[in-house]
């Protein structure tokens, strides 16, 4: 079987289609779209297609969408197709395939009946005429539509920009990669304006510099990440199509999730001792944060992932969502767990936002380290003495959207969901674990479905 995965970036005009266009071949049978943080509906329109898995990576760039898209798929055999191109050939999945059924191939490139582009004929082939001849042959070095084993795809480097595509040709090459290129038809496609293709040359150059170690390993690297990376509140706090008026922020573990998701974690890795001698230690929550993240140093994005759709959700948190989207409401996570995680609830549970503790990643793979959004700090407009707290966060997004204290609503059940729950214009106590939740709400509801809230708000 097959698993397809398409990396997206503010594609919502096209990403349907080329969900459509993977799904025709019958050996698919896992279709994987990784958001790059569109700021667009590409999420929402990918979730209207049925049986697609919607994650979204933990960087801005295609490498990382490759690779952690890569890490989560099932399947030996794996097709990569560009979001942006809904005109692929009606089986282009079977196309590129089929050297890998066959076991004639390790991996497969496309080229399509145009001419290479500027970049490849003016760059690319004279570059690799020099220090990689034997695979001047390709036609289209640069083509992103890619397919191969899983199992000689974790052998190679998924470089995170332009370079992407040339690197994993070459490095396919030196790990002795059986490389083969198939014509996948008449492809049409958006040229690049100038300013990018200066961009993408010099990111192409650095991939295959890299390769053949022109540059000192200790020469520091000029990096065009700032100008791609979004600081996550400013990411979150998209502009939607519609404008809302009233909010509702809940907290993830043990309310939308049945479970908390590190303590699954712990269960799961086998931390819990470790977990338990850290909550119990009379430090900061900040302190705490930092060193409970180092828990996780070396786990990749799929095994985190992984965990967290290994708890249950709320059973009926995805209509209650939609009845109070409907209703007017932006709907939104403000957590102590981390981004990452909190971002894949939210996708599948289809809310506006979240908002959560930034756990860094390299390679898609956790470093232990983890940054603490600016906006959860005490600052001068802090109600509460806490040192960082949910409800600093929550009152600088009513104030980005415009809202009223009085038009917002905040669900919570732990020690860190009181000031948010009682500053909220109506607060909401859901199978709350400690009694001070209990106490500042103004609702307190015991069971396993949110419905009810729908009963207390306007």
């Amino acid at each position: 079987m097959v698993t397809v995965i398409i990396p997206a970036l503010n594609e919502e005009k096209t990403i349907r289609q080329v969900i459509r266009q993977a799904r025709r071949n019958p050996l698919v049978d896992e279709i994987i779209v990784v958001d790059d943080m569109s700021t667009d509906n590409t999420i929402a329109e990918a979730k209207k297609e049925d049986n697609v898995r919607v994650i979204t990576s933990t960087h801005v760039g295609k490498g990382d969408s490759m690779r952690e898209g890569l890490l989560m798929a099932k399947n030996e055999i794996l097709v990569f197709l560009e979001a942006d191109i809904p005109s692929y050939e009606e089986d282009i999945v079977g196309i590129m395939t089929a050297p890998l059924v066959k076991d004639e191939a390790d991996f497969v490139k496309s080229y399509f009946e145009r001419q290479s582009g500027r970049v490849a004929e003016i760059l690319v082939k004279p570059m690799l005429e020099f220090f990689f001849p034997h695979l001047l042959h390709f036609k289209q070095p640069l083509s992103g539509a890619i397919a191969g084993k899983k199992s000689v795809l974790q052998k190679v480097e998924f470089d995170n920009d332009y370079g992407v595509d040339i690197g994993l040709l070459i490095d396919m090459h030196q790990v002795r990669a059986r490389i083969t290129e198939v014509c996948i038809g008449e492809v049409e496609n958006d040229g690049h304006p100038l300013h990018v293709l200066g961009r993408m040359s010099k990111q192409v150059a650095n991939a295959i510099f890299k390769r053949v170690n022109i540059f000192d390993s200790s020469r520091p690297k000029e990096d065009d990440t700032p100008h791609l990376m979004r600081e996550q509140v400013e990411f979150a706090l998209k502009e939607l199509s519609r404008q809302p008026k009233k909010m509702i922020v809940f907290d993830m573990d043990n309310t939308l999730l049945q479970g908390s998701f590190i303590q699954a974690a712990a269960r799961q890795f086998g931390f819990e001792r470790e977990l338990k001698d850290i909550q119990n230690q009379p430090k900061s929550n900040f302190i705490k944060t930092q060193k409970i993240a180092r828990l996780l140093e070396g786990r990749t994005f799929a095994e985190l992932i992984h965990v967290v759709e290994s708890i249950p959700l709320i059973g009926d948190a995805v209509q209650v969502v939609r009845e109070l989207q409907v209703r007017g409401y932006v709907c939104g996570i403000i957590s102590d767990s981390y981004h990452a995680i909190a971002n894949h609830v939210k996708n599948l549970l289809g809310l506006d936002f979240t908002l959560g503790n930034e756990l860094e990643f390299q390679k898609s793979v956790a470093t232990g380290e983890v940054k603490i959004p600016s906006q959860l700090l005490k600052d001068r407009f802090s109600q509460c003495e806490h040192d960082h707290c949910k409800s600093n966060m929550f009152q600088y997004i009513l104030h980005r959207f415009g809202i009223s204290l009085a038009d917002s609503v905040a669900v919570g059940d732990g020690e860190s969901d009181i000031c948010m729950v009682k500053m909220a214009g109506t607060g909401i106590s859901f199978n709350s674990t400690t009694p001070g939740v209990d106490e500042v709400a103004d609702y307190v509801f015991k069971g396993n479905s949110l419905k009810p809230v729908l009963d207390v708000v306007r």
